[in-house]
């Protein structure tokens, strides 16, 4: 199976298990399911529950001592329908994918608020605030923030591993993680960050749900200490070459090609990876950290398919 077979039996799996959580848009207050629903199924590549289920599948993998499911010739009914996990570990690890989505579309949500970036335009189609109003679509960030929660706790999983997957979540999209680094984001807004700031930026604000994705996934196959250390590692460089790869692609890419407004990072007066680096250094950092961070998977056995994906993220278009 290629790559892009592959990449489309993943998102396929991965696209029906988020939107299986969503829930039903229904009673006075339909227009914020509307709109927070809209805000998930409206594109996106779901990379970070990807990410997720192919951590999980890395540790299952190493723990079981066999091949990812995905890389064998099996003829298991379930894979040859797109299934990628027995109903068990998807009751286990499909809320966490689900709940990932969510907190990263509640961020995106909140990015294009006229607060923020101002951005009427997501994934090629209006954004959340631009379709249901400022209002909505500050609520609808925030509804999306909290059910991910609602939504985790649906998983089976064993006490200690539901544990520690839930307190990660919270600690990467939090104050710590991801609002963390918004807030850095925000306030160095037309200001002049230094390297360490810009760091903590990307680290926090993009990398913060990769780590997390990765983390979690490993956290509930069963993963040890140091085995989920060095995804978070791992996590860490892919979070890096994820944002230094977007700002290339806001000075380079086509609005049609990237769906949303290009140059935007400039207009809002914001400084990038290439305002310190420049174009070429940015791209040698990206295949850097790329390489760090497939170098960490293949030592802990290897998956072909998150190696590939990994490689494919340097040169996106979107």
């Amino acid at each position: 199976m290629d790559f892009k077979a592959k990449l489309n039996l993943y998102s396929n799996y991965t696209n029906k298990v988020v939107c299986s959580y969503l829930p039903e848009e229904e009673g006075y207050q339909k227009t914020i399911l509307e709109a927070s629903n809209y805000s998930v199924i409206n594109g996106g590549k779901r990379l970070r529950p990807m990410m997720m289920l192919a951590s999980f599948e890395l540790i299952r993998a190493l723990k079981e001592k066999k091949c990812p499911p995905v890389e064998s010739d099996s003829t298991d009914i379930s894979k040859q329908s797109g299934r990628l996990l027995c109903e068990e570990d998807e009751a286990c690890i499909g809320p966490f994918m689900a709940a990932m989505e969510m907190i990263h579309s509640s961020s995106l949500v909140h990015d294009d608020l006229p607060c923020m970036d101002n951005d009427t335009l997501r994934r090629g189609k209006p954004s959340t605030w631009a379709k249901y109003g400022e209002d909505m679509g500050t609520l609808a960030g925030d509804a999306l923030m909290l059910y991910s929660f609602e939504t985790a706790a649906k998983s089976t999983a064993q006490d200690k591993r539901f544990k520690d997957a839930v307190r990660v979540l919270a600690s990467k999209s939090g104050i710590f993680g991801m609002v963390g680094g918004q807030t850095v984001d925000v306030e160095l807004t037309g200001k002049k960050p230094t390297r360490k700031q810009l760091e903590y930026i990307y680290k926090n604000k993009t990398g913060a749900l990769i780590e997390a994705s990765f983390m979690i996934g490993a956290i509930l196959a069963g993963a040890d200490e140091k085995e989920v250390e060095a995804l978070e590692k791992c996590a860490l460089s892919i979070g890096m070459a994820f944002q230094i790869r977007d700002d290339i692609l806001d000075v380079e890419s086509t609005e049609e090609e990237l769906g949303k407004p290009i140059g935007s990072d400039s207009e809002c007066g914001k400084i990038t990876w290439l305002t310190f680096y420049g174009k070429e250094q940015a791209e040698q950092d990206v295949r850097t950290y790329t390489a760090e961070a497939i170098d960490i998977v293949k030592k802990l056995g290897g998956h072909g398919f998150l190696e590939e994906l990994l490689s494919y993220l340097v040169t996106r278009k979107n």
